[in-house]
C-alpha cells in the first residue's frame, strides 16, 4: 500500500534514477511585500521542495505551478497558494551532487494548519513521475526519529498510515 512521507523525508523515484525529493521547512512566514490584504485572517506559510541528483548524469527538472498541491485540514480544503511570489523551478538542469529548490508561500485557517498535505508531480527530462504525498503541520518539528520532537513525527506518520489503511479496507467492504 502507498504510504506517505513525513515533511522532511527524502523520496527517491523509481522512475529517475538518481533523483530524490523532499518537501520541508514547512514553518509560518510573513506575507510578501503587497500581499498583506490578500492573506486577511489567514496564517501565511512557507514551504520548500527540494530535487536532489544522486545519479551520474545532468538533468533538466520543472517544478512549476500545477505540480505543487497544497492542502489544509482534516478535510483536506485547498489552500491558498500565493502563485505571484512563489519561487518554483523551470527547465533547470540539475547536476550530479547537487540541488535546486522551489519555495512556496501559502495560507490558511490558524486552525487548519496543524495537518498540511503536500503532493508533488515531478518532472525531469519531459518525463513525469508519480505523485508522491508529504504529510506534516506547521510547527511541528522537523528532525531525526531518535529526538524527542521526532515521535510526534513519528505519531503523524503512524495516525496517516492508519487512516489510510482503514479507508482502504472501508472501500474493500
Amino acid at each position: 500500500m502507498y504510504e506517505p512521507n513525513v515533511v522532511g523525508d527524502w523520496h527517491e523515484y523509481d522512475e529517475h534514477a538518481g533523483l530524490r525529493v523532499r518537501v520541508h521547512r514547512l514553518e509560518r512566514a510573513e506575507p510578501p511585500r503587497g500581499r498583506d490584504e490578500a492573506a486577511e485572517g489567514l496564517t501565511y506559510f512557507c514551504l520548500r521542495v527540494t530535487v536532489e541528483n544522486r545519479g551520474e548524469r545532468s538533468c533538466c527538472v520543472h517544478l512549476e505551478d500545477g505540480q505543487i498541491d497544497v492542502r489544509i485540514g482534516a478535510d483536506g480544503e485547498s489552500a491558498f497558494v500565493d502563485w505571484r511570489n512563489s519561487q518554483f523551478v523551470e527547465g533547470f538542469d540539475v547536476y550530479p551532487l547537487r540541488r535546486v529548490t522551489a519555495v512556496l508561500y501559502a495560507a490558511g485557517p490558524e486552525t487548519a494548519l496543524d495537518l498540511v498535505d503536500v503532493q508533488v508531480q515531478l518532472r525531469a527530462d519531459e518525463e513525469w513521475a508519480g505523485r508522491r504525498m508529504w504529510v506534516g503541520g506547521v510547527g511541528l518539528h522537523e528532525g531525526p526519529a531518535e529526538t524527542a520532537a521526532g515521535t510526534g513525527r513519528d505519531s503523524l506518520a503512524r495516525q496517516v498510515s492508519n487512516f489510510l489503511r482503514d479507508q482502504a479496507e472501508e472501500g474493500t467492504a
